[in-house]
């Protein structure tokens, strides 16, 4: 039987390792190492028991207390469909202006509708509103088809040349393109637009050929734009007389507006967006353009 070796210091026996002199103790693990182990032991076999643990096939054990993280979610998505029923009907049911005159709920309109316009408008106008080359401006109060809340709530649902039955239609035609008008009317009736919105551009060395543009633009344009040139909601036809420009207002970009027309796009949000939805985004348009004005 070999003999015990013992630590001549601690009085603890060896294991019979050295290592450089060094001799290794007996040392047992720690109690409260043991009593930790078995504890987390016991609470994962406990654990197993009562919540869904291990798979079995195509199902899996459901657990005595009969909750996972798939109820619990459910759960809580009913919970948040219940809380934004509250604010929803109201946006659904109740008026514009009442809407508007209401704080609080506009506080929810405001955080509600920028996301809505962030996932579904801003790729167009930008997450500021104020559009870009080719898309209106949301934030001032020039409008193609009216900027009023049940407009603008109208204008989402059908969209512009879109699909919807009930869409919108605009459409600057190709005067110069199809030949309804002829490459020094073209140049002229865009001299005539240019001069309303610049009045300085009106000089003597100009005078004939605005003038010629005038007539062009009377017997031409006169039936969208309006006698004035202030546009018509009614067909989406802008008002050229001021600086608000869908695709730009320069002299150049007129001409080239004139010879090949305009004809913009805006989808149906009908089938993508709620009702409520629908709603909230063009309160929250309404509210962007007041703040910014």
């Amino acid at each position: 039987m070999a003999e015990i070796e013992r630590d001549p210091f601690t009085g603890r026996e060896t294991t019979g390792h050295e290592w450089n002199g060094i001799k290794e103790l007996d040392t047992p693990i720690p109690r409260g190492v043991l009593i930790f182990l078995l504890l987390t032991h016991l609470w994962a076999i406990t654990w197993w028991f009562l919540v869904p643990a291990w798979p079995l096939g195509t199902t899996y054990t459901k657990g005595l207390l009969g909750v996972d993280q798939h109820s619990a979610v459910e759960a809580r998505v009913v919970e948040g469909q219940q809380q934004r029923a509250e604010w929803t009907t109201r946006i659904e049911t109740e008026p514009y202006p009442a809407i508007l005159a209401d704080e609080a709920l506009m506080r929810t309109v405001r955080d509600t509708g920028r996301q809505l316009f962030g996932d579904n408008c801003a790729a167009c106008h930008g997450r500021d509103g104020k559009g870009g080359a080719g898309y209106p401006n949301l934030t001032d109060a020039d409008w193609l088809w009216g900027g009023d809340p049940e407009t603008i709530e109208q204008t989402l649902r059908v969209g512009i040349n879109s699909a919807h039955p009930d869409s919108r239609i605009g459409q600057m035609p190709a005067f110069g393109r199809d030949g309804m008008l002829d490459r020094e009317q073209v140049r002229n009736v865009a001299a005539y637009v240019y001069s309303l919105g610049h009045p300085d551009y009106s000089t003597e060395h100009n005078a004939a050929q605005i003038d010629a543009g005038r007539e062009v633009f009377a017997t031409t344009c006169v039936a969208c734009h309006g006698e004035k040139a202030e546009g018509n909601p009614d067909l989406g036809a802008p008002n050229l007389t001021d600086a608000t420009w869908v695709y730009g207002g320069d002299l150049q970009t007129i001409i080239s507006t004139v010879h090949g027309g305009r004809q913009g796009h805006m989808p149906t949000w009908d089938k993508r967006l709620s009702p409520a939805d629908i709603r909230t985004l063009a309160l929250y348009v309404t509210d962007l353009g007041a703040q910014q004005r």
